[in-house]
């Protein structure tokens, strides 16, 4: 799934290629990626002028000149991405929006996941989804990352993935900041004293920094918006390296499950 990197990553590639532009058409070839229907949708979005895009946590996102906006969520195969007019589509194409420059945004997406909602003026703020989202980490302070995790007895890993506490980190970058802070993925939050959560949050910000100055992470399918590859995956030092030396210690990598998701961390580096 695209994390904060890659979707970072993708708006930055795109807000030049479609900022200014104009969506003018739109060709659905899967209802499914609208859970708010189409007719809000062209009703709300088509032939307004395109003012930025950017990202919120995992959300990629496009605001209009009437403060209308587009959210798309890629979820586990989505991308999206400007194709010339004569480019054939991808047989994985969903979604086609036509630029008023004769490009269209297309959104494809493999595993039928990913969705894209159009919202009037204020109405994204409805959204619960988008409301019960937590901060962002890279403009995190730390008294608000500890304030976020006080008193929480889940485990570390499991509350970094949660969106509603922070918003736009997923199992790449909680594994790797784990790791560079010393800390197991399974060790409460509540056991975390001052000192070391402050060097998490800035482990965290280390860690989706050089993410996103590679390109994003691509372990299968991510793309950035000009369809090539990220490059950070070169730089992970534990995540999906379990049963490998630990680059610090040389000791055995190991695995286990928490919140469901596979944390690869070093039993020596990381107490």
């Amino acid at each position: 799934m695209p994390e904060l990197p890659e979707v970072e990553t993708i708006a930055r590639g795109l807000a030049p290629l479609i900022v200014g532009r104009r969506f003018t058409d739109l060709t659905v070839l899967d209802p499914r990626v609208f859970p708010g229907g189409q007719a809000a949708f062209r009703r709300d979005i088509l032939d307004r002028e395109i003012m930025r895009v950017f990202r919120r946590a995992k959300l990629l996102m496009v605001e209009l000149a009437d403060g209308a906006r587009v959210a798309f969520h890629l979820k586990m195969t989505g991308r999206v991405y400007v194709a010339e007019p004569a480019a054939a589509p991808h047989k994985h194409l969903r979604v086609l929006l036509g630029l008023d420059n004769g490009r269209a945004l297309h959104f494809q997406d493999m595993r039928r996941f990913g969705t894209c909602r159009g919202f009037a003026p204020g109405g994204m703020e409805n959204w619960d989804f988008y409301a019960g989202l937590g901060p962002e980490p890279l403009t995190l302070s730390p008294q608000d990352f500890a304030s976020a995790l006080a008193g929480r007895s889940g485990r570390i890993k499991a509350l970094l993935l949660d969106q509603t506490v922070i918003a736009g980190v997923g199992n790449i970058y909680a594994d790797e900041a784990l790791f560079a802070a010393g800390i197991r993925p399974d060790t409460r939050a509540a056991d975390i004293p001052g000192p070391r959560l402050e060097a998490l949050l800035a482990a965290l910000k280390d860690v989706l920094c050089r993410a996103i100055q590679a390109g994003g992470s691509t372990i299968r399918d991510y793309r950035t918006a000009e369809g090539v590859e990220g490059a950070f995956q070169w730089s992970f030092k534990v995540y999906g390296k379990s049963g490998q030396p630990c680059p610090a210690c040389r000791g055995p990598l190991r695995s286990q499950t928490v919140a469901g998701r596979t944390s690869t961390y070093c039993p020596a580096c990381q107490h």
